[in-house]
């Protein structure tokens, strides 16, 4: 009797299977080292059970059970973004993705502390670091792939973040949050005290929260799922800063130390504890770059909170301003003159730290004391690291960048890439095991594949495009069949937009761009077949069967050969980010302001 394997079953099934390869994969190596080196392509890319090989089981089990979810959502993605596209949608909601980035907070955060609002400055780091830091340890325990594309486009800005995993969407979690917490602070006002503009900024808030999430949909980096728990994900943050903000404020800064070094040596121990990732996905600097913001908030607002300088007032460590009284100028000044002080701490701490830690780092290897993870290069593994690195950041760009971005940004709004196939090891990984589970259920079928209705299409053109390839699934019955009046599988044929449904689950696991330009439909099954050329017909299909195997395996060589690598990341850069970001808080917190008092630019209290 045959039943099918799951859980714990299905696992070590696949461990086994996994173990068989690898041995013959040992031989076939000790054979081919013989003979001499085999230009090959990136060893393992085409193991269907790279996941199983490379996750723990509690979380490889757990990602089997949401994939489907994922995979279901597709097709519909797809349906939407075709409906609702135009250029100025693109343009608009590629647009507003940078607003929903890490490289806009950590440059508007620090205005918000100079400006005098300390307490929102204090709220927003606390839940945009959160964010960043669950949500990229999500994604890094279950490793779920963005929506796949094709049939998806992808409309972005920004490179990096096609790399990562798609569950959650952090964009969401990030607009939610501070939308949320800052809808809550303009309810406190008194109702009769409201006023046009009051009514105005509650209104583009909502809108700011829509705009990130429904784009973030629309431009194909994510689906309803990520976007939802993104957005749960969001609003549970900035319910817990709410409840608990301005506690944790007061408790950091009452203390002599204590609170504060526990706060540091927390925020540590999760660096520390951050889920390794199947494949190499940024997540991990970003969180890493957060937390270092965290630990330097902290340390200077509990540093600063004693000294003369700072205000007591609504929060601990508040920096004296006043508009009234600094004026226009005095403010824009002292915001250029911070926003240089960060750009030039940053310039030169970079490059020194990765100069210097390498050899340091040497010396812990020795000890056996090193870094360990999986995708960062470990010291005794390089001589020097490319100077072209001590400029590379992908949340807080070199100041030289800057007015090259802003320039672009106002000359070019509509500039914008739009990308189709697979972007990272993720969608390509997602792409093998989509086409797979697909192949396995044509076979686990063949009744219904042989009477062309698995997968019936009846209109699968795309608005403004070709048909694509022609495909087993939608083969149109033969002209001698019965009439569809009596045709058993009747019920199967679908709706319209059923029918477009389906056509986008026939693009799924192409990777390939070319479904958006070639046929979609079969044309009618051939009837040349008859019992006395069988043999000759049975040759024909293994001849075929070869070449679609020998075709399908150098399409996913070109596949993976297409794909967006992460750079070479290197040990000492998790220590570097920790004391770059680190630095740039205190700047924000501490050092910045006390500046502005002694060179005439603060309330000279």
């Amino acid at each position: 009797m045959t039943m099918k394997l799951s859980g714990a079953a299905g696992y070590q099934k696949s461990k086994e299977s996994r173990n068989n390869r690898t041995n013959r994969n040992n031989n076939a190596a000790a054979v081919a080292s013989q003979k001499g080196p085999a230009k090959r392509y990136d060893a393992g890319m085409r193991d269907l059970d790279h996941y199983v090989n490379r996750l723990p089981r509690w979380r490889y089990e757990l990602r089997q059970r949401l994939i489907p979810i994922v995979r279901a959502e597709t097709p519909y993605l797809a349906l939407m973004q075709q409906k609702l596209r135009n250029p100025t949608l693109d343009s608009y909601f590629a647009f507003t993705a940078n607003l929903g980035t890490h490289t806009f907070f950590m440059i508007m955060l620090p205005i918000l502390f100079w400006c005098g609002y300390t307490d929102l400055g204090k709220a927003m780091t606390h839940m945009l670091a959160a964010g960043v830091f669950w949500s990229g340890y999500i994604k890094d325990m279950l490793c779920l792939p963005r929506p796949l594309s094709p049939p998806l486009q992808r409309i972005t800005m920004s490179g990096s973040a096609a790399l990562e995993y798609g569950f959650p969407s952090t964009h969401s979690t990030n607009a939610v949050s501070v939308a949320v917490y800052a809808i809550n602070m303009m309810q406190k006002v008194d109702p009769s005290a409201w006023t046009t503009t009051h009514t105005v900024l509650q209104t583009l808030l909502y809108w700011y929260a829509f705009s990130i999430v429904i784009g973030r949909m629309y431009c194909g980096m994510h689906g309803f799922f990520d976007v939802v728990i993104g957005t749960l994900l969001g609003a549970a943050i900035a319910a817990m800063e709410i409840t608990y903000g301005q506690k944790f404020d007061n408790w950091v800064c009452n203390d002599t130390y204590t609170n504060v070094l526990i706060v540091t040596l927390v925020i540590l121990a999760l660096i520390r504890m951050h889920p390794e990732p199947a494949d190499d996905c940024p997540c991990f600097d970003d969180s890493v770059a957060f937390a270092a913001v965290i630990i330097g908030v902290e340390v200077g607002a509990w540093h600063f909170a004693s000294t003369r300088f700072a205000l007591a007032h609504p929060v601990p460590a508040t920096v004296p301003y006043s508009l009234e009284i600094l004026g226009w100028f005095k403010t824009c000044v002292r915001i250029l003159l911070g926003v240089l002080i960060i750009f030039a701490w940053r310039g030169t701490t970079k490059p020194l730290l990765l100069r210097f830690l390498p050899p340091v780092f040497r010396v812990f290897e020795t000890l056996n004391i090193n870094l360990p993870r999986k995708f960062f290069t470990n010291a005794s593994q390089y001589t020097k690291i490319p100077s072209p690195l001590h400029m590379d950041d992908n949340i807080l760009p070199p100041a030289r960048e800057i007015p090259s971005l802003i320039s672009n940004t106002l000359r070019h709004p509509r500039r914008r890439a739009i990308s189709i196939g697979p972007q990272s090891e993720a969608d390509a990984y997602e792409t093998l095991a989509y086409r797979s589970s697909r192949r396995k259920l044509s076979l686990s079928t063949p009744k219904l594949e042989k009477s062309g209705f698995l997968f019936p299409v009846q209109d699968a053109r795309i608005t403004g495009s070709k048909p694509r390839s022609p495909s087993p699934y939608n083969r149109k019955p033969p002209p001698d069949t019965e009439p569809f009046p009596e045709n058993p599988v009747m019920n199967l044929l679908p709706t319209p937009l059923a029918s477009r449904v389906q056509s986008y689950e026939q693009m799924m696991g192409t990777g390939d761009a070319s479904v958006f330009e070639e046929p979609l439909m079969t044309p009618p099954a051939s009837d040349v077949g008859s019992e006395n050329n069988a043999s000759d017909l049975g040759r024909t299909a293994s001849f075929q069967r070869k070449e679609e195997i020998r075709k399908e395996d150098n399409e996913n060589k070109e596949m993976f050969k297409r794909l967006e690598r992460p750079r070479v990341r290197y040990d000492v850069e998790v220590i570097t980010k920790l004391v770059v970001y680190a630095g740039i808080a205190w700047l924000a917190v501490e050092g910045n302001p006390i500046l502005f008092e002694l060179c005439g630019l603060g309330m000279a209290r």
